[in-house]
């Protein structure tokens, strides 16, 4: 009949690994993706088509994400630049082995000759396991030498803390024994709580989700890692189940600063809700436009954002608005209050509805309600479970000092730490853009499986960074403060901060990436002496022992050696960037110039409209021009020595390792500086005039009293009209004698017309 037969005991059967990956892995026996012996690696590979992929659960802990990377599907650049570094690697070896062949001169080098051809071959397609195996026995030295760790003294300080005013209610005392089951949670709600294996609240999420259901306005401090997105999340669910909704309407706004903090918001308010009704959507930067707008048609419960495309969608969907929004939270509070969203933030609570609950969260809230003024909080309550610039409770801190003339020791001291100490769930933090994408060549030039995380990469990339990390496939991640905001990445062990941050508040961030949970994690930062002021605040507030990391020096110079060697690699890795940057640019010229020919002036006319936005093109050109004019201003005024030095790098074509530690420094300087001026002023009242017209006072409204002259002049009266035919009267005349005899003339002039 055609059937399968029954499979026997003794018949063998093909199993095809789980893995899809196509890296090699060495796995023990019986370990996972473990091969039986004489059995190929994906031998029956060819029974499944190549296309299928499992859909993963609805609820699911990687649905957001592998959503977001299905609609980026198709966008990848043609070669990574992991390829480019390997090829360069390879390229490298090739001609070390060359070298090393040429200095050999013996009589049967015509015999050896195959040999040596045999073995380069073997080397090439052979990737290396360890990293220690490129460097040679002299180098062995290096990986032996322990860092010296010692206690940093703390110098406590006897002032008292200044305690916040202004509040209407102080509820950071919270009852300790409180559990989800006395919360008055909804059935789904704790079903779900259940699901996701919490099984105690933590301390943020028993002060914030009972005064959260009563509908009040609040501003919320803890420490990174401890929940904050189930305490705000939690109470909103609630209010939603309770009271559902009459109408397709969006009734919360939750706003982040980064995309791949909204798609992670977005993924736990899915696991929440998913034994309830309560639909979610996410609108954030760099997905596509259209499938949004299309959500947003349906009306979702709950929608988290960024600002830019928030604003987007309000002025290009018409069938999309604010207006019957309830709760507002903001998360991450004080970054989306700050310069850089100002006039965002102004627009969006402009369209929001003016009754409703706002929810403010951050790990360094700030405690003046004037600077909350802008956000119209109503009566808001003070919740601050940990303080402005508490960092977890275990954390490990240690910072590695730089001495003044060492400065270009900078990527030596991480290149040493990455290969001796922290090899692996590793995130290293830059100032800038450049020197991340450049870390990440070097480390990989080195070895080392890196990535990287900063703006000038693609929506795609950024995300595909991410599941690397997270799935372990590369072992540090590379990344600037776009990464140091809410993001949960489990396992990281080790934050490196190449400098030292903007200010406090970043790094409280920046190293809130690990020991997150209650589990522990270590911070290891790079100081400078431009930078020992932060140093000297940090240890001052730390509630555990500060350690000091030495390095022995030989180890450091070892490594600054083979950074120099490095550099020409460096370089073509960045020629090989350029040049496949120009070939995309020139194809994508070609490409749109085809569409042209083909679909002719009216449809591409069509396709081609452009989107609108809350500011003119001039309005954003000028607002660009005066931040840029006024960082100059305030970072550079009456600094010659750093005008010199910003005009000197901008002639070279390449930077020694002194001057991009400089660089990365002043960029900081420049930030601390206009921060610290803006503080210094007087604070401008941020609340925003209602729209509505202010109403007017019960009464006859007063007429303003004319002047003499102005009233004569105005008045088109029949008794006004004899006065001008017949001149002036005996008392007109008089008081203009009177007058110009004051000034010293005499009244002849009949009449005064």
């Amino acid at each position: 009949l055609g059937l399968v037969g029954t499979i026997a005991e003794g018949d063998v059967v093909p199993v095809d690994s789980e893995s899809d990956d196509s890296e090699d892995e060495e796995v023990g026996p019986g370990g996972r993706g473990s091969c039986g012996p004489g059995r190929r690696r994906g031998a029956s590979r060819g029974v499944f088509s190549a296309e299928f992929v499992f859909e993963e659960a609805e609820a699911g802990g990687e649905d957001a994400w592998t959503a977001a990377l299905r609609q980026l599907r198709g966008k990848k650049a043609a070669t990574t630049l992991d390829e480019k570094i390997e090829k360069v690697r390879q390229k490298r070896k090739l001609q070390e082995k060359e070298a090393k062949q040429a200095k050999v001169k013996d009589e049967d080098a015509e015999a050896e000759d195959d040999q040596t051809k045999k073995k380069e071959c073997e080397d090439c397609s052979r990737d290396e396991e360890d990293v220690e195996s490129e460097y040679s026995l002299d180098d062995e030295s290096i990986f032996t030498k322990a860092d010296k760790v010692k206690v940093k003294e703390k110098r406590r300080s006897k002032k008292g803390a200044v305690e916040a005013e202004s509040f209407s209610e102080d509820a950071s005392q919270y009852d300790d024994n409180l559990s989800f089951q006395d919360m008055n949670l909804s059935r789904p709600l704790l079903k779900a709580i259940t699901a996701l294996g919490f099984k105690q609240p933590t301390p943020i999420q028993k002060a914030c989700i009972p005064v959260g259901l009563l509908g009040k306005d609040i501003c919320a401090c803890a420490a990174t890692g401890t929940g904050k997105t189930a305490a705000f999340i939690l109470p909103v669910l609630e209010r939603l189940i309770y009271k559902p909704r009459q109408a397709p309407i969006t009734r919360v706004l939750v706003l982040v600063p980064t995309r791949e903090l909204g798609i992670q918001v977005h993924s736990v308010t899915k696991q929440l809700a998913q034994f309830s009704s309560v639909t979610t959507c996410l609108a954030v930067g760099g997905l596509d436009v259209k499938t949004q707008e299309a959500a947003l048609r349906s009306g979702p419960d709950i929608l988290i954002a960024t600002p830019g495309r928030l604003i987007d969608h309000l002025h290009n969907c018409p069938s999309f608005h604010l207006s019957s929004v309830e709760v507002l939270i903001l998360d991450e509070a004080d970054r989306m209050l700050d310069e850089y969203f100002e006039e965002q933030m102004k627009e969006i609570i402009r369209l929001c509805s003016h009754h409703r609950q706002t929810m403010l969260f951050s790990a360094t809230m700030t405690e003046e309600v004037k600077d909350l003024a802008s956000v119209s909080l109503k009566n808001p309550v003070r919740i601050f479970v940990n303080s402005n610039t508490d960092v977890a409770p275990f954390l490990r801190q240690e910072f590695i000092r730089i001495r003044p003339n060492r400065e270009g020791d900078r990527e030596a001291i991480v290149t040493a730490l990455l290969t001796r100490t922290f090899q692996d769930h590793v995130m290293l933090f830059t100032q800038t853009k450049k020197q991340a994408h450049r870390m990440h060549i070097l480390l990989g030039l080195m070895g080392l499986r890196v990535g990287e995380l900063h703006g000038n990469l693609s929506q795609t990339q950024r995300l595909e960074s991410l599941r690397r990390f997270k799935d372990e496939q590369i072992d540090i991640l590379v990344a600037t403060d776009v990464a140091a905001r809410g993001l949960d990445i489990e396992g990281v062990k080790t934050v490196i901060n190449f400098t030292m941050p903007n200010t406090i508040k970043h790094y409280v961030h920046r190293v809130g990436r690990t020991a997150r949970a209650g589990k522990a994690g270590r911070s290891v930062s790079l100081v400078g002496e431009e930078e020992r002021k932060m140093l000297k605040e940090i240890v001052k507030t730390a509630k555990t022992a500060v350690k000091a990391r030495i390095l022995p020096q030989d180890v450091i110079l070892k490594f600054r050696e083979k950074i120099e060697n490095l550099e020409k690699d460096i370089y073509a890795v960045l020629c090989l960037e350029r040049e496949e940057r120009e070939m995309q640019q020139s194809e994508a010229q070609i490409n749109k110039a085809k569409k042209q020919l083909e679909t002719g002036k009216k449809e591409t006319g069509s396709e081609g409209l452009e989107r609108s936005w809350f500011q003119t093109r001039e309005e954003r050109k000028k607002e660009k021009l005066a931040k840029a004019l006024q960082e100059f201003d305030l970072a550079l005024r009456g600094k010659k020595k750093r005008k010199k030095f910003v005009q000197d790098t901008q002639k070279k074509a390449q930077m020694t390792p002194e001057e991009r530690s400089q660089f990365e420094i002043l960029k900081s300087q420049m930030y601390a500086e206009r921060l610290a001026k803006r503080n210094r002023r007087a604070k401008r009242a941020r609340a925003l005039p209602e729209e509505e017209p202010a109403a007017a006072p019960a009464g006859p409204k007063k007429k303003k009293k004319l002047s003499v002259f102005d009233e004569e002049l105005t008045n088109t009266s029949r008794k006004a009209l004899k006065q001008y035919r017949a001149g002036p009267s005996f008392e007109d005349r008089k008081r203009l004698g009177i007058a110009q005899r004051r000034k010293g003339g005499n009244f002849k002039s009949k009449s005064r017309y």
